[in-house]
């Protein structure tokens, strides 16, 4: 006479089990192999679109016409990297979309209830937002910079207290080299406003301070003919993108006749361009016998006599203000 165990009785249960449920089980399955394929065929079409933008990005030569484009090596350090950045978040986000979609839709088929899961995760996702806000708005502020390609690698800007090169830009992290050489780390989050002196073109000013008994058209045929000989200059033609021109009376002053002239420019030349302007201004106006004015002041000199008594003689020397 032999005694069933446990274990015997288990084994049929368990055949009878799989067997009235074979059906089912398969059909799981093939629905689970089906949204697993599903997810990487997905992720795969997402990747190559992702792919198709950085390469557009990349084969930008730059923002407006073609003379106005910047044709340097800083100038392609700036869009490999916006390109390499928006390609590796947009990359990560999609991912992370696809998968968690898959997940949800697997634990459907398993037969788990999402909603507890769905809810929970709300309140985690909460906490963790509200803990790290400062953090997701430097990213979030990070990923517009880029897209929206407010400034790059190599542009000159103005972020408040940090004015000077960019350096470099990230998703959480501005880097800044001002004028003194220190470099500056500035979070996303906090850059409010910008001002890019280097994008699509420059304009150099210069306001040109004359005596008020110059004869102003003196000075304008003066100033307009430095302005062509700038232009035809072989080393700072290049540098203008229009002809310099002589807007007219800018101020009166105390002391002089302000007179402001003009001229657009390549990206991060204005500056040179109004330097090299100001210098032939100068020898041009001394060669036409203008006069630049400046401030005077009259020094009175105190000296004590024998007496000790002390008094005030004016020496009639001058000194600039």
């Amino acid at each position: 006479m032999q005694i069933a165990t446990s274990g015997d009785q288990g084994v049929p249960e368990a055949a009878n089990w799989f067997r009235d449920n074979a059906g089912a089980l398969i059909g799981h399955a093939i629905n689970i192999a089906i949204i697993v394929v599903g997810a990487f065929v997905v992720r795969a079409l997402a990747k190559r679109a992702i792919s198709r933008v950085v390469h557009h990005i990349l084969q930008q030569s730059g923002r407006g016409p073609a003379v106005l484009q910047r044709d340097n090596g800083k100038a392609g350090e700036r869009r490999e990297q916006r390109a390499r950045t928006i390609g590796t978040v947009l990359s990560s986000i999609v991912s992370v979309v696809i998968a968690l979609v898959a997940l949800a839709m697997v634990l459907g088929e398993i037969g788990i209830a999402l909603g507890p899961l769905l809810a929970s995760a709300g309140v985690v996702g909460l906490a963790i937002g509200f803990g790290a806000q400062n953090l997701v708005a430097d990213y979030l502020s990070g990923l517009l910079i880029m897209v929206e390609d407010q400034y790059g690698v190599g542009d000159f800007v103005d972020l408040g207290e940090a004015v000077g090169e960019v350096e470099q830009v990230g998703l959480r992290l501005t880097q800044v080299r001002d004028l003194d050489g220190g470099l500056w780390h500035i979070r996303n989050g906090e850059i409010r406003r910008v001002k890019n002196s280097s994008q699509d073109w420059g304009r150099a000013l210069l306001d040109v301070g004359v005596a008020y008994d110059s004869n102003l058209d003196t000075v304008y045929e003066v100033l307009e003919r430095t302005g062509r000989e700038l232009r035809d200059d072989p080393r700072t033609g290049p540098l203008l993108l229009e002809e310099p021109s002589v807007w007219g009376v800018q101020s009166l002053d105390a002391d002089a006749v302000v007179v402001r002239m003009a001229v657009k420019t390549r990206p991060l030349e204005q500056w040179g361009v109004t330097r090299e302007l100001r210098r032939r201004v100068k020898d041009n106006l001394d060669a036409a016998g203008v006069e630049i004015p400046f401030q005077q002041r009259t020094v009175w000199m105190r000296h004590a006599d024998d007496d000790g008594d002390e008094s005030a003689v004016p020496r009639g020397r001058k000194a600039t203000a």
